[in-house]
């Protein structure tokens, strides 16, 4: 590459690939389309390019772009994300160079300099003056966040004569017309004008209004739509018709005569609805993008809506500063505005005496936090509800009442429920409840969103806010809170029915966003309404919050409805005891509540002859014993349990009995019988869409017998088969879209049997996906679950400051129930954490107790592993003293796990005690204790404990 300097000897064309650069008219093209770049992106291209490969610091590209300014780091990271999108798939042009800066990778060619053009050749920025004329008022500040929408609208233009832009108000439909018309102004010989429709009340000043901005003088007289076409016609002009909304049909009339006069005058229109003439395109500006809850700190940066937050706050407060934290709460400003950017401006003025958590806090008076902080501003754009206020006021009184209604409804709705809510005769009203809503929509006070071949319609945030308050003035919330909550139980009782029979995808996207309604039914019902509605409410809503996997708000909601009379209908009630015992399983496991809660709901079914309800109680009351019970009552219940399923007609039914019953003879020690079990669930499972065993027993059977098979396996002594099934369990987690299944198959198998065969890379992707999966769903015990592995793998690769630190703090969490699943997975967690600080008598005692625990209960599947752990911590207690007591631990975990057929808890018991034997001197006793148990293993020779085994084996050579 040719050298390249700074200043005026910078070539005048620079190219790279697909893009070329034309540093003196601050172009950037690609394949000869100009790309949309903000000046300060603009900056740091140029920089890295003339960095010719070397890699730049952030101080110096920040020097360069914010001269003698102090700005955060971000502000860099913003611009070169912009770039990278820019780049689309060449993105890699700009490498990170961790801890020193940025470089730019591609191969540039050098293409004539501007000290050779000689001046005539160069194509220096167009003076002001020798631009056509205009009327268009010079930003003030940057248009941020609309790169992409300036495109669309300018290749719209370029097709299209007349462009409406539409939208609700405050959503920058006139900033965008200027934007593009300022772009466009060199393709109009005789200007661009603004003609600013606002200010008129009188529909008639129309035409001699965009007379006057264009100069043109009309001889007096009345001045008709018709006779200014006929003037402007054969002219070379653009129009931008600002505001046409309260004067619609004037603009629109003026427009399409226009576009029929001649070919030479084209159209912007921004109107909060179309003008609904021939030869019009209308453009409607969505929102500002907002990120989602769960984007990372980088694609918060880049969102449009967050960038105009920040930019708009160290506007009014130069000491404004962002950090994760507080990127997080924009965010969330952001979303709950809709990425409205009126909205967000005023929320970002607020900075300079709020903070963002303040104002995040205070949203809910909205319509008092956000006002204008610029006294020039629009008065319909003084404050939030003035905004809305302009629209509402142009409404007929019938689109007004529909409106307002409207805002009773928290999510999206349909047809059909509108006219049930809001029409007092539906029959009669369909059609012009269809009206009224198509308008609505054209005037941009309502989102229609089209899913499938069914179309849903909603109200932003802060316009259903304005709605609400319009209906407390109308006096009608009353009446339509009480036809909304009956609608969505008369809804929900019809999804209940559904669920058996539909396929759960299909049923999730019907019902699924009927969640926020629901919410506010029941708040209405409990509240301030009617109990029985509400109890009836949350009996008919379980599978959905159970499927959602919000069990907490399950839990809460059952409790609720309990406590407001649900005795008086003994079906309601069972359902809703059902549901308390099953969430309360995934929120505290071990707790009396669910023995009581599934007791009570076992007597309503046996009252009211119900089998499903005898089923779903006895499942629950088994999950409990199984925690916190003794094992052998567990065993019976699941007996019972496949007796009874064995009288259904679903023959799946009766592979869940046998699934608990297998699950009940692994934790009692029986190996071989829980894995005959297990694999009779996989053999003979019927396949169907398992909705149903999610809801009712309460996780996917399939992946439940996978989740007990790996560990089974694992403990027979086959780790590679073990591995495979647990990765089953995932995938077939995965497939069933639950996220509290998919949690239960990561902490309970994936996670462990990873560690337990030494694939600490993989156990660190399951326990990854853990707690990314349970953040975002809100699963808290699940959550914790994956710190704990997290802190035992931190120990197992030698971090053992942090790993304990997670351990501890994560124990504490997930209390002090004893409930098994917690053993294999944590019991070495509470061990390991102890030991790491030094609590070795402590350590001991702890496991003294479990042991002591479990033999009570009859939970006898880890006591090898236990009583091995035992004779361990005897040992690094006072090794000379306690050698008779830690050789018989390790003997005991041998006959127990041989006892077991738990050739794994053998192989540990076996190795720990033939390293005593050795280190007494006993080589030959240690390798004829050792040999024969690892000659008993076909597979997973790869695997942690067979070759520390192997390992041992040859030092005693």
């Amino acid at each position: 590459m040719a050298a390249m300097n700074s200043g005026s000897d910078l070539p005048a064309l620079i190219t790279f690939g697909r893009f070329c650069l034309m540093p003196h008219r601050r172009d950037l093209l690609v394949e000869g389309q100009p790309v949309k770049l903000g000046g300060r992106a603009f900056d740091v291209l140029l920089a890295l390019i003339e960095a010719e490969g070397s890699v730049v610091s952030k101080d110096t590209l920040m020097a360069r772009v914010w001269p003698g300014q102090v700005v955060e780091e971000n502000n860099l990271e913003v611009q070169i994300s912009m770039l990278r999108a820019a780049f689309g798939a060449e993105r890699g042009l700009i490498r990170t160079v961790s801890r020193r800066g940025y470089q730019f990778t591609g191969e540039i060619r050098l293409l004539k300099t501007a000290a050779d053009e000689q001046g005539e050749n160069r194509t220096p920025p167009a003076p002001a003056s020798s631009l056509p004329p205009t009327n268009l008022p010079e930003p003030v500040s940057e248009l941020i966040g609309r790169e992409n929408e300036l495109r669309e609208i300018l290749e719209l233009a370029a097709a299209h004569r007349l462009v409406t832009l539409t939208g609700a108000g405050g959503i920058g439909k006139t900033r965008l017309a200027l934007a593009a018309a300022r772009e466009l102004r060199p393709r109009f010989a005789e200007g661009v004008w603004l003609v600013e429709l606002s200010p008129l009340t009188d529909p008639g000043l129309v035409p001699a209004t965009v007379a006057a901005a264009v100069g043109l003088e009309t001889g007096g007289g009345e001045l008709s739509a018709q006779r200014l076409a006929q003037a402007l016609a054969g002219r070379q002009l653009l129009l931008v018709l600002d505001t046409c909304e309260h004067v619609i049909a004037a603009p629109a009339a003026l427009g399409e005569a226009i576009l029929r006069a001649g070919r030479g005058v084209c159209l912007f229109a921004t109107s909060r609805e179309p003008l609904e003439v021939e030869g019009e395109w209308t453009y409607q500006v969505p929102p500002l993008a907002v990120p989602a809850e769960d984007a990372a700190e980088d694609e918060l940066l880049r969102s449009g809506a967050v960038r105009l937050f920040t930019e708009r706050a160290r506007a009014a407060n130069v000491r404004f500063r962002t950090d994760g934290h507080v990127v997080a709460g924009i965010a969330a400003i952001c979303r709950r505005l809709d990425g409205i950017p009126l909205a967000i401006e005023m929320a970002a003025g607020r900075t300079s005496t709020l903070s963002v958590n303040e104002i995040a806090a205070r949203l809910n008076d909205r319509f008092h936090l956000l006002t204008a902080r610029r006294r020039t501003a629009l008065p319909r754009h003084q404050t939030l509800r003035a905004t809305l206020e302009w629209s509402y006021e142009l409404l007929p009184e019938e689109e007004r009442t529909v409106f307002r209604s409207l805002g009773v409804f928290a999510g999206p709705l349909s047809l059909e429920a509108a006219d049930a809510v809001i029409a007092s005769a539906p029959e009669a009203a369909h059609w012009t409840m269809v009206e009224a809503l198509a308008s609505l929509v054209a005037k941009s006070l309502v989102v229609a969103d089209i899913r499938d071949d069914s179309m849903r319609y909603r109200l932003l945030d802060t316009t259903r806010a304005y709605a609400l308050e319009k209906l407390d003035e109308s006096g009608e919330r009353a009446s339509l809170a009480r036809r909304h909550a009956e609608y969505y139980l008369g809804l929900l009782e019809r999804a209940e029915a559904e669920w058996e029979t539909r396929p759960a995808v299909g049923w999730l996207a019907d019902y699924g966003p009927q969640i926020d309604d629901l919410r506010g039914a029941l708040d209405w019902a409990f509240s301030q309404g009617d109990a029985p509605i509400g109890v009836a409410l949350a009996a008919a809503a379980v599978p959905l919050w159970m499927q959602l996997s919000l069990v907490e708000e399950c839990r809460s909601r059952a409790e609720q409805a309990l406590a407001a009379g649900a005795e008086c209908d003994p079906v309601r009630e069972m359902k809703l005891q059902a549901a308390l015992g099953a969430s309360l399983i995934f929120t505290r496991p071990g707790v009396a509540e669910i023995d009581t809660a599934f007791t009570r709901s076992l007597e309503l079914a046996d009252a009211l002859d119900n089998s499903e309800y005898r089923l779903r109680s006895l499942c629950g009351l088994w999950v409990f014993n199984i925690y916190s019970g003794p094992h052998r009552l567990a065993l019976e219940i699941a007996e019972r349990f496949r007796a009874l399923a064995a009288t259904r007609p679903d023959p799946n039914d009766r592979l869940v009995g046998e699934r608990m019953v297998g699950s009940s003879l692994h934790f009692l020690g029986d190996q071989s019988s829980g894995r005959r079990c297990m694999e009779r669930v996989l053999d003979e499972y019927v396949s169907s869409n398992r909705r149903s065993y999610i809801c009712r027993f309460p996780h996917d059977l399939v992946v439940l017998a996978c989740v007990n098979l790996a560990r089974i396996l694992w403990l027979l002594g086959f780790p590679d088969r073990a591995v495979r099934i647990a990765e089953r369990a995932v995938d077939e987690a995965r497939a069933a879209n639950h996220a509290n299944t998919l949690c239960h198959a990561l902490a309970t198998s994936a996670c462990l049997i990873a560690r337990l065969v030494g694939d600490l890379d993989a156990a660190e992707r399951y326990a990854d996906t853990l707690l990314d999966h349970s953040r975002r769903h809100g699963l808290a015990l699940w959550h914790n679950f994956g710190r704990i592995h997290q802190g035992l793998l931190a120990i197992k690769r030698g971090d053992t400051a942090r790993g304990s630190q997670l351990l501890r703090a994560s124990l504490t969490e997930v209390g002090d129930a004893r409930w098994s699943e917690r053993y294999i997975a944590f019991q070495d967690a509470r061990a390991e954490a102890l030991a790491h600080d030094g609590q070795t008598r402590a350590t001991l005692a702890a496991v003294t107790e479990t042991i002591e625990h479990l033999e009570q209960i009859e939970e006898l599947w880890l006591l090898p592993e236990l009583l091995r752990r035992k004779g361990e911590l005897l040992l690094l207690q006072d090794a000379s003293r306690e050698a008779e007591a830690a050789e018989n631990c390790f003997r005991q975990a041998l006959d127990r796990a041989h006892r077991q057929g738990a050739l794994s808890w053998e192989l540990r018991a076996a190795m720990s005690l033939a390293r005593l034997l050795r280190d007494q001197g006993r080589p030959a006793d240690a390798t004829a204790l050792l040999q024969p148990v690892y000659d008993r293993f076909t597979e997973g020779f790869h695997t942690a404990d067979l070759q520390s085994a192997r390992a041992l084996l040859d030092s005693l050579q």
